[in-house]
């Protein structure tokens, strides 16, 4: 039935789209900002990555005040930061930052430790997490959680450039991939419990990535992710 159910759809995904790379289930979380200077490397790092991995750039607005506000920033992406601080013990949220399913942190640019927390995370096992396009958005289906958890949604911009004019950057075009343009939860399942849903999103959603993951409540490791590859990926 749930074979069926997908092959209606039209569209399956594992981690990545049939169009495109086969990226490990791994998630990679960049904390990143137009107005840091250090920033630029990390971003041309994830770029990298997107070829392996399923990353999200989130660009936090506590830089916007120094010379140069980010078009992509957001608040909520300071908090999502400044909750990881408080789990991993670091003093306090810095850019660039990587988190590898939410088990690792590092500095953002530093390449040796992305490739290999990437490599460790795709050795663990993950549960089966399964995506389809709908007529009005996504279906989701998830097996059994090891624990409770909660299921995130992210809407994300497959790639964006800008001509950076003032602060640190000043002079520089930057670019940017999977830039997240909206992450919220959609649910928290209990340990046990499968999740099977469909989710309407906006029209607006349509040439945007769309990353689903299962992170264990608190922020803490990711057990499953999938992604969508935009239209034209």
């Amino acid at each position: 039935m749930l074979r069926n159910l997908f092959l209606a759809a039209g569209c399956v995904v594992l981690s990545a789209g049939a169009a495109g790379p086969q990226r490990l289930p791994v998630l990679v979380e960049l904390f990143t900002s137009e107005g840091c200077s250090s920033c630029p490397p990390a971003d041309r790092l994830l770029e990298q990555l997107d070829a392996r991995a399923i990353v999200l750039s989130e660009h936090v607005d506590y830089w916007d005040h120094q010379g140069w506000k980010d078009r992509f920033s957001s608040f909520a992406f300071t908090q999502r930061q400044e909750l990881y601080a408080r789990l991993f013990r670091v003093e306090r949220p810095y850019t660039p930052q990587m988190v590898v399913d939410g088990a690792a942190e590092f500095l953002g640019g530093d390449a040796q430790r992305a490739t290999d927390e990437i490599d460790l995370a795709g050795g663990q096992p993950k549960i089966d997490l399964r995506l389809a396009r709908t007529s009005s958005g996504v279906r989701v289906e998830i097996a059994a959680a090891p624990k409770s958890a909660d299921v995130m949604l992210a809407l994300a911009d497959s790639s964006a450039q800008t001509h950076v004019g003032a602060g640190e950057n000043k002079g520089l075009q930057l670019r940017h991939v999977a830039v997240v343009r909206s992450l919220r939860k959609i649910a928290s399942v209990r340990r046990g419990e499968r999740f099977s849903r469909e989710i309407e999103l906006p029209a607006s959603a349509a040439p945007q990535r769309v990353v689903v993951f299962l992170q264990e409540s608190g922020q803490a490791r990711v057990d499953a992710v999938a992604l969508l590859p935009a239209g034209g990926e």
